[in-house]
């Protein structure tokens, strides 16, 4: 069976360019122009093994879009960018975007990007999934449906990224997350060479919860392994 995949863009011309390519490299392609016509697709009944997501768009952004979407949909997600938006590339790798390309993209380009994510994809998933229900542990109560985290009672303001730490490692309380699945599971990329996103993630994550409250170091750093978040205090 073929890949399908979902190109969003308000730009009908280029998504008409790119579809055209990506189909005669043996892809089925959808089309969305909005980011409620894109909702709307992927509601359908046929899923999507990736989506293609420009940043700007009338209405609700590329941005906004990724946000209401990540975590619930792990779909694998490429942005778009106009030159010059540097800071929405990396806002969007931060709220979960696999990979971006500057406009005008060369199709063959996104191709391979596509290829290499969907390689990435079909690695074997780790056993630790995204939490569905509320975790309460050491008086932290996350709640993933509200996206929401209170401290003895009061709400924590976090990051997408950092809610998402806290998230895997409540999840996985008492099991050391190594760096390289939390970079794979918050992220949504492999982790490299002097990349230090996800310790300063945590770091900050750490900052917030002694600021609401906790002063006990909950989050543990093992050299050379990881990152353990305590079954029990003290």
């Amino acid at each position: 069976m073929k890949e399908r995949l979902l190109l969003v863009d308000d730009d009908v011309e280029l998504c008409e360019l790119l579809g055209d390519y990506l189909r005669h490299e043996g892809y089925e392609i959808d089309y969305a122009h909005n980011a409620l016509e894109a909702l709307e697709r992927l509601k359908g009944s046929h899923p999507y093994s990736l989506m293609v997501l420009d940043v700007m768009m009338p209405g609700q952004s590329g941005l906004e879009l990724l946000q209401q979407l990540r975590p619930r949909v792990q779909l694998p997600v490429i942005m778009l960018t106009g030159r010059g938006e540097e800071i929405d590339r990396i806002l969007g790798l931060e709220m979960g975007a696999d990979d971006y390309l500057g406009k005008p993209c060369n199709p063959r380009e996104l191709l391979a990007r596509i290829r290499a994510i969907r390689r990435r994809s079909e690695v074997p998933a780790q056993q630790t999934e995204f939490p569905q229900q509320p975790i309460e542990l050491h008086g932290i109560r996350l709640d993933p449906g509200q996206r929401e985290v209170r401290v003895a009672g009061e709400v924590l303001e976090l990051t997408s990224a950092e809610f998402n730490v806290l998230a895997y490692l409540l999840h996985n309380a008492g099991r050391v997350m190594s760096k390289a699945e939390l970079t794979e599971r918050v992220l949504h990329r492999p982790l490299t060479a002097y990349d230090r996103a996800i310790d300063v993630h945590v770091s900050r994550l750490r900052q917030k919860l002694q600021r609401g409250g906790d002063s006990q170091e909950l989050i543990k750093t093992l050299r050379g392994e990881g990152y353990l978040l305590v079954l029990e205090a003290g």
